[in-house]
């Protein structure tokens, strides 16, 4: 059966708009751990896209000279341990250069019980987890996470059974990056996305949606919806308003849409996240 579609109005009744009574805890928490010294521009764009999607506050914990960037960037963020509501690990970093010290941190993140958006360099920890984790593989990825948990090879001439089946071996949500994404959480929830531009196959986009989707998810957790088809709804809505951003960027440079980088998709989400607050009350 074919998954239905995920839209604006979809999206925009996930999004929480603050109220007078919120503060920076209520709104959400996301604690983030990504980048390295190789990569330090995932952590960079992951934390701006986190704090642009309207998240209380971000904890970047990571390596010392992508700490240094993200400052430069983003004075507000806090670089101290302590509460968080939801996890983003794995961006802009490579399992085959991990240390035995980030393996365990990443791990203890991973059998706790916040959720945990999951991506790139962290995916190969993903079979021990027993946290709530939404995986944000594109097709590569995907191929090998299915390798780990015991899976046969996927076809792509069904992504969206192949997502089914990869939720339901872990237990969690896997968002299947492409030009339609899918979404799947174990269970049988499974919903298709196609707002988005082809400008958006461009390097660090990948980072900027797990910002955006640690943002959701962390003020998902903060109103308690918890439950693995909330946290499902979170990862459609952070791919719908990553692909209007990435619109929305593209557009901004005239005519029918032109080229855009990473950092652009995060500067839009601002007005994306408006307009969907507007409809929402419209």
């Amino acid at each position: 059966m074919t998954a239905k579609d995920w839209g604006g109005r979809d999206a925009a009744r996930v999004l929480r708009r603050p109220t007078a009574d919120d503060d920076k805890y209520s709104r959400g928490v996301v604690g983030v751990r990504t980048g390295s010294a190789r990569y330090p521009g995932a952590a960079v764009l992951g934390v701006e896209a986190a704090w642009r999607t309207g998240t209380g506050m971000v904890r970047y914990l990571g390596p010392q000279r992508a700490q240094d960037l993200v400052l430069q960037r983003r004075a507000e963020t806090v670089t101290a341990d302590g509460r968080v509501q939801a996890w983003v690990i794995g961006s802009g970093t490579d399992a085959a250069e991990r240390d035995a010290a980030e393996t365990a941190a990443l791990r203890s993140i991973l059998r706790g019980e916040l959720p945990v958006v999951v991506d790139a360099g962290a995916l190969d920890l993903v079979p021990g987890a027993s946290a709530p984790v939404i995986v944000t593989p594109h097709a590569r990825e995907l191929d090998r996470l299915r390798q780990a948990l015991g899976l046969p090879q996927a076809s792509t001439d069904d992504r969206e059974r192949v997502a089914r089946e990869t939720a339901d071996a872990f237990g969690g949500v896997v968002l299947s990056k492409g030009a339609v994404t899918v979404v799947a959480a174990a269970g049988g929830w499974v919903r298709r996305v196609a707002a988005g531009t082809p400008w958006l196959a461009t390097a660090g986009t990948g980072d900027v949606l797990g910002g955006v989707l640690g943002a959701l998810t962390a003020s998902a957790v903060a109103a308690g919806r918890t439950g693995v088809d909330d946290l499902a709804a979170c990862a459609a809505t952070a791919a719908w308003v990553h692909g209007r951003a990435g619109v929305v960027a593209s557009l901004a440079a005239g005519g029918e849409g032109g080229p855009i980088t990473a950092l652009d998709v995060a500067e839009a989400l601002p007005r994306v996240v408006a307009e969907l607050m507007r409809d929402s009350i419209a």
